[in-house]
Parts: structure tokens; C-alpha cells; sequence
């Protein structure tokens, strides 16, 4: 298989939920023309902020579905999912789910409670997904913060090389930069090395990268246009600058309780999302209108993506 290199900004959607918790993915189709009006190249669902993790396999094969839809007659817009769970074979259930839906790709992250005790048993996993469908490109997700498993990704990528013929690349979602230059420069720019860290994107564009995967996105994608327009200019004064108003408006998620802060921002833009579902606690109105001001007061209407 060829590996094609992805490029520019990929959203990191987030679920849309109704008041109960329930899906509400009737308003997938919107949030596609949203993103893409936006500059956004492509979607990676049911993802960290996409709750993968608090939804069921039924669930991730209905969001699986619904973008399928609203995007199948945009083949440039390109759509990937991460196959979640800790039980490989609901992960190989939903990739072949994926591939009759005609997504462009599948993504898997480490088993998080019985650990890979090596990356070659790390390998070992993401061969046995990536066989049952071995046409469409397969990523492997590389957050060792909430999976706990922090093998060096050029390791992993020495160890399918040859081995997974559909292995496209990573999406690194980590600070190892050492090791992330090492996975580009690894056979000539070889795999497709995807940044997912918002708020480093300026280092991670210094050593190589070209597509980035981000939850931010979703709301501010002219935020990182102008910062990437800057640094490929060579401004890296105006660069620096951008990136520092992409870490104000991400210390925020912090400070106002963490990822569900994320679906305020999208309320900000005009899409409601819903809330998430538990252990994730969300804002209460009052917070909310506290978080509003705050947001405003940094300039968020300049920056923040367009309806």
C-alpha cells in the first residue's frame, strides 16, 4: 500500500450528545459543513474528546456511520476512527464496520488494562486489527498519559515496518520530540507522522510535521492557519505569538474542569454538542457564563472558526 502523507489541520470531533446522554448525531451533517468551511482537511472520530471511551461499540459504529454519510460525497475530506476498547476483537468488529462504511482509515491505541508488556507485543496487536482490514490505512494512537503504555514510537515503527503493510503511521499525541523526529526522519519520511498536541504545535512544525489532529481545531482552526502560514513565511515573532494565544485559550479547558470545556467552546461557535457523559463533569450556567467572559477577554471572536 502506498502511505499517503496527510496535511494541514485534522479535527478531533466532538460526540454530539442530547440532554440525557443519549447520541445526537443529526447534527453530524452540519458539523461537517462547519469544519470544512473552516479550512479542516478531515475528521478523527470517536476519539479521546469523541468520548470513545464512554461509549459503547453499538454507539462508535452509529457515529462511525453518521460521518460516513454526511461526508461520502467529499473523498478529500478524510475520515479515520479509533478503534476503542480494551477487547481487540470488538476493535476488529468495528474496523470492518468502518471499511463497509467506507471511512478513509482506522486508528488503534494501547490496550489500557491488561498492558502490552513490550512494544513487540504492542506490534503484535496492532497486527491482528490491521489484517482484517488490510486495504485501508491503519494508525496507531500514541497517547501514553491516559493509556499508560509510553514505548518509544520509533521502536513501534522498526517493529511493523514490513510487517503491517497497511501501517500508515502515528498520531502522536506526546512531548518526546526527540523520539517524534526520530519517527520522521525513519526511513526517509516513510510513515505518516500526525502531531496531536495543540498547544506544541509550533515545535512539533519546526521538526517536520505537516498534519496535526486536535481538539482545538474544531473551534479555532484560523488560530492555526495563521501560525502555520507564519512559521512556513519564516515569521517565527508572529508564530511564537499565535501559539501563545493557542495555550491561553487551552489553559482554560484546565481551569474551567478539563476536556468538556471543550463543548463550551463549541457553544461559543454556534454548535451545541451536549455535554459528556460521566466520570467527565460539566460546567454549570453560571461557570459557564464566568468561562464566557474569560474566553471573550482573549480575543476569541478574532480567532475562532466561522459558521
Amino acid at each position: 500500500m502506498t502511505i499517503q502523507h496527510l496535511s494541514r489541520l485534522i479535527a478531533a470531533p466532538f460526540t454530539p450528545m442530547q440532554k440525557d446522554g443519549s447520541l445526537n448525531l443529526a447534527l453530524v451533517p452540519e458539523y461537517y459543513a462547519f469544519l470544512k468551511r473552516n479550512g479542516v482537511t478531515g475528521a478523527f472520530i470517536n476519539g479521546s474528546t469523541g468520548e470513545g471511551v464512554s461509549t459503547t461499540s453499538k454507539e462508535k459504529m452509529q457515529v462511525v456511520t453518521a460521518w460516513a454519510k454526511a461526508t461520502r460525497e467529499d473523498p478529500d475530506f478524510k475520515v479515520m476512527t479509533l478503534l476503542g476498547g480494551t477487547s481487540l476483537a470488538d476493535c476488529k468488529d468495528q474496523a470492518l464496520h468502518a471499511k463497509e462504511e467506507g471511512l478513509y482509515a482506522v486508528s488503534l491505541t494501547s490496550p489500557f488494562y491488561f498492558k502490552p508488556a513490550s512494544v513487540e507485543a504492542l506490534a503484535e496487536c496492532c497486527a491482528d486489527v490491521a489484517a482484517v482490514v488490510p486495504d485501508m490505512p491503519f494508525y496507531y494512537y500514541h497517547i501514553p498519559v491516559l493509556t499508560g503504555v509510553g514505548y518509544a514510537m520509533i521502536d513501534l515503527l522498526k517493529a511493523v515496518d514490513g510487517r503491517i503493510l497497511n501501517f500508515a503511521g502515528v498520531k502522536y499525541t506526546h512531548e518526546d520530540f526527540m523520539d517524534y523526529q526520530s519517527c520522521i526522519s525513519y526511513q526517509h519520511n516513510k510513515f505518516d507522522m500526525l502531531w496531536g498536541r495543540d498547544e506544541n504545535m509550533l515545535a512539533a512544525l519546526a521538526v517536520g510535521a505537516k498534519a496535526a489532529v486536535g481538539s482545538t481545531f474544531n473551534y479555532a482552526a484560523p488560530l492555526y492557519y495563521w501560525l502555520m502560514n507564519a512559521f512556513q513565511q519564516g515569521d517565527l515573532t508572529q508564530a511564537r505569538a499565535l501559539q501563545q494565544q493557542s495555550i491561553d485559550m487551552i489553559r482554560l479547558l484546565g481551569k474551567y474542569g478539563g476536556i468538556a470545556t471543550g463543548k463550551a467552546y463549541m457553544k461559543m461557535v454556534g454548535i451545541d454538542c451536549g455535554g459528556f457523559r460521566l466520570p467527565v463533569r460539566n460546567m454549570n450556567d453560571a461557570q459557564m457564563e464566568v468561562f464566557r467572559t474569560e474566553v471573550l477577554s482573549l480575543g476569541f471572536k478574532e480567532f475562532c472558526s466561522r459558521r
